[in-house]
């Protein structure tokens, strides 16, 4: 495995990676989310005690899911950083790390939005909740570390050992409900042999929790490569290619400097 993934520690072919993934990830994102978002929230049947209120499960289930998995895949990426010193694996860290606070942020709200009829309060401090917000401290923590030093290396590194410490964090979120007495409901797609939900509630949350993934890929991609150009601009390969994308985008202008030159 190891041995596929290192040539990606150049950062030219992991700016190709990306383009090459990215219009994938797109049409996943789409396809699943259109798929997923309608049969949820139009076509799947009402809950028996909360009514059309339990579609918001549709977009806060996938959310959660993947707050946690992204925050699992950035301290990969940091362990990575450190153990083989590749710049791509710190900048695939810090590229990851808003998304995953974006997603922490709508697993919360619509947590809030859901808890408010269910629970009558936007906010309780259940152990589930909490440490689901402590998650989004951690993401702003590791954002802000990394933008605290000038030498980025040193950032990755900094933020790296802050993004592992904080991993300590998701079992606890997934396991808050098991350890300890919460409001929070239990466990209901991770228990395939017996699923605590309809099967035509289901399949529409698989959808769009692979949508969620795709869409997170897609996204992680453009940052990934964004963050690789800014670091890169030395290069020459990043030079020249910001050279074909200025030709590319005004032709005119290129045309008209030809002109100018030949008279």
């Amino acid at each position: 495995m190891w041995k596929w993934l290192h040539p990606y520690a150049k950062t030219e072919r992991a700016y190709q990676l990306c383009l090459t993934l990215q219009p994938w990830f797109w049409v996943g994102a789409l396809a699943c989310l259109s798929v997923g978002t309608v049969w949820g929230l139009a076509f799947a049947p009402q809950d028996y005690q909360q009514g059309d209120s339990f579609r918001i499960i549709y977009i806060h289930v996938p959310s959660a899911i993947l707050s946690m998995g992204t925050y699992v895949a950035m301290a990969i990426a940091a362990l990575v950083g450190m153990v083989w010193q590749w710049r791509t694996a710190y900048m695939s860290m810090i590229a990851m790390a808003p998304i995953g606070a974006v997603m922490t942020f709508i697993a919360l709200f619509t947590g809030a939005a859901w808890g408010k009829p269910m629970w009558g309060a936007w906010w309780v401090w259940d152990a589930r909740l909490t440490s689901e917000l402590i998650l989004l401290f951690l993401y702003m923590g590791v954002i802000a570390l990394y933008g605290a030093f000038e030498d980025k290396q040193q950032a990755g590194k900094a933020a790296g050992v802050m993004a592992l410490v904080g991993v300590v964090n998701i079992p606890i979120i997934h396991y808050s409900v098991e350890w300890w007495n919460t409001l929070h409901q239990g466990a209901t797609i991770s228990k395939f042999d017996n699923p605590s939900i309809a099967p035509e509630m289901l399949w529409p949350l698989l959808i769009n929790l692979l949508g969620f993934a795709f869409f997170i890929g897609a996204v992680i991609t453009v940052r990934l490569r964004n963050e690789i150009v800014l670091r890169e601009m030395h290069r020459p390969w990043v030079q020249a290619l910001a050279m074909n994308k200025a030709l590319n985008q005004q032709p005119g202008d290129a045309a008209t400097a030809s002109l100018k030159e030949g008279s």
